[in-house]
């Protein structure tokens, strides 16, 4: 038994750590779309009221 506790120890840490790169991944890509979401928004907003508060030059 004390010889099979460092390799059941060394294969949850193995698996645990793999997971854990994997949500990091998850996680930078959901940061990614987000700020892009944004961007995308502000500037439709910014064009919006360019058109409407721009007004024609009659």
């Amino acid at each position: 038994m004390k010889r099979a506790f460092p390799l059941v120890l060394i294969a949850f840490l193995c698996s645990t750590l793999g997971s854990c790169q994997l949500i990091e991944g998850i996680f930078k890509a959901g940061v990614w779309s987000g700020v892009i979401i944004v961007v995308v928004v502000l500037a439709l907003i910014i064009w919006i009221l360019a058109k409407i508060f721009g007004g024609s030059k009659s």
